[in-house]
């Protein structure tokens, strides 16, 4: 078949794939990364398939749609995400009334997480939605439609997904169970330098630019309330591609990508096996696919040991998730960790060479205002190299969601209002007694606080001085942080 796969257009550098889609303070734009495993796996699997990324591209709608009009796909596949879903779907919607052959399907973490709620609102001409890991689902329905006409009887038999049947009923199947073999799926790289051909759009405040991002496994094992992946789309079991299929695509990248100065792993949690990520290091070492820098998500107490080793291989950053400075308030959130030990691993990280993008997140269940400010306190104290500071984002799906749905704390059910006009993050949750707006105005203090401190601007200094690399990394991420650090924002 011939498959055309959108990250839709919405607002200019929103990062749909985020974990909080919205526009980013830092300047960050994150890679289409779900959606083009899915676009190697249709390839790999015979489809021909033309894949965009709006926002990476700077494509508007009428772009996407005249390209969509040119290829004449037979089915259309297009990204979703929650401030976004209503735009997403009127997109969707106008590609089917201009190609009414074409199967549409909306996949992402929103859908999965409310399938028929969106089906119910969506306007005339989305087919279906996919619920969860959606590579194999996909690859499926494009078989079968590749042989047989649309029918109830074909898309009852596909897990995975729900639909409107012919009577106007909206039906939801049964899960499709999670791919087991993860080295089967192409290597996303290879996705980017087909599709994308240029990766200077995507960028995090915290890595050096430009990068290359991966998963090396899918799935967390813990439990975090409010965390819409795992939640939502890839499950709590840690599927593990085999570390010879990672070193081959760290060689990949280090020989296709010169431009790319670092590689950044998107595992929700590299170091939940904490025994692979040092044997994965010394197998980078033992391969010599170390040229370029790389970060990944870490869980924060991981052993200084391991830690050693993965510097050796050139690990530079830990992506790390504090959240609260409150024992309490990590409980209730289900983190699974004591601020001691992460204080034990902060100054092992340290010593290991190993540095440390914090976030820091607020009103989360139990929160006070003595809470937000021992969080502060906190962030101040463990001195990450970057942080980031943001209101809780409890998004539909999430255990988050429904203990704040209950208790009729869930600011609005019209996503439109869950970002603000430039796509900036807003709370979805206000508290009757921590409003949503003390919360903003808190984390814009935050970012003052932290980021005005003397001491650390001139630990950046001496950084950026003595490190070109990180030194670009500084400069390019300050001039976009500096715009709101300076401007209140209501």
């Amino acid at each position: 078949m011939k498959i055309f796969v959108m990250n839709p257009p919405f607002l200019a550098m929103y990062s749909r794939e985020s974990r909080s889609p919205g526009v980013a303070k830092s300047g960050t734009l994150y890679y289409p990364m779900w959606l083009a495993y899915a676009v190697g796996y249709l390839e790999k699997n015979g489809h021909e398939v033309k894949f965009i990324d709006a926002p990476g591209m700077k494509l508007e709608k009428d772009d996407a749609l005249k390209i969509a009009q040119e290829f004449q796909p037979d089915m259309i596949v297009s990204g979703s995400s929650t401030p976004s879903i209503y735009s997403d779907c009127e997109l969707v919607a106008a590609m089917k009334k201009a190609i009414p052959s074409a199967f549409t399907i909306i996949v992402g973490v929103h859908v999965s997480a409310v399938p028929e709620q969106t089906l119910t609102e969506a306007p005339a001409g989305i087919d279906a939605v996919a619920i969860h890991e959606f590579d194999a689902t996909l690859v499926e329905l494009a078989n079968r439609l590749n042989n047989e006409p649309v029918s109830d009887e074909l898309l009852n038999s596909i897990l995975g997904i729900a639909f409107r049947d012919s009577t106007g009923k909206i039906v939801v199947n049964e899960d499709r169970p999670y791919i087991s073999d993860l080295d089967d799926l192409p290597f996303v790289s290879e996705v980017y330098k087909k599709h994308l051909v240029d990766i200077n759009p995507y960028f995090y405040g915290h890595s050096r630019h430009p990068l290359v991002v991966f998963v090396t496994g899918r799935g967390c094992p813990y439990h975090c309330t409010y965390c819409v992946i795992p939640q939502t789309l890839n499950g709590h079991k840690y599927r593990k591609r085999s570390i010879e299929n990672i070193v081959e695509e760290f060689k990949y990248i280090n020989e296709q990508f010169p431009e790319a100065k670092e590689i950044m792993i998107e595992d929700d949690t590299l170091t939940a096996d904490p025994y692979r990520a040092k044997a994965l290091a010394e197998a980078l070492i033992a391969a010599k696919a170390t040229r370029i820098p790389w970060a990944a998500n870490s869980r924060a107490e991981i052993d200084y040991e391991t830690m050693k080793v993965m510097h050796k291989a050139n690990c530079r950053l830990f992506c790390v998730g504090f959240e609260s400075g409150d024992q309490t308030i990590l409980n209730n959130i289900k983190k699974n960790n004591t601020i001691e030990k992460a204080k034990k691993f902060r100054k092992d990280a340290d010593k290991a060479g190993i540095m440390v993008h914090g976030c820091f997140m607020f009103g989360n269940k139990g929160e006070t205002r003595e809470t937000l400010e021992t969080t502060l306190q906190y962030a101040k104290e463990l001195k990450p190299d970057t942080a980031q500071f943001y209101p809780i984002m409890a998004y539909p799906g999430t255990e988050a969601y429904e203990y704040f749905k209950e208790q009729g704390w869930v600011v609005s059910e019209n996503y439109r209002e869950w970002i603000d006009s430039e796509g900036l993050h807003s709370s979805t949750v206000s508290n009757p007694d921590l409003t949503y707006e003390e919360l903003v105005e808190f984390c814009n203090r935050c970012r003052k606080e932290f980021y005005l401190q003397p001491s650390y601007i001139f630990k950046k200094a001496i950084q950026s001085i003595t490190n070109w690399e990180e030194g670009k990394r500084n400069v390019k991420a300050a001039l976009v942080l500096v715009k709101y650090l300076f401007r209140n924002r209501k």
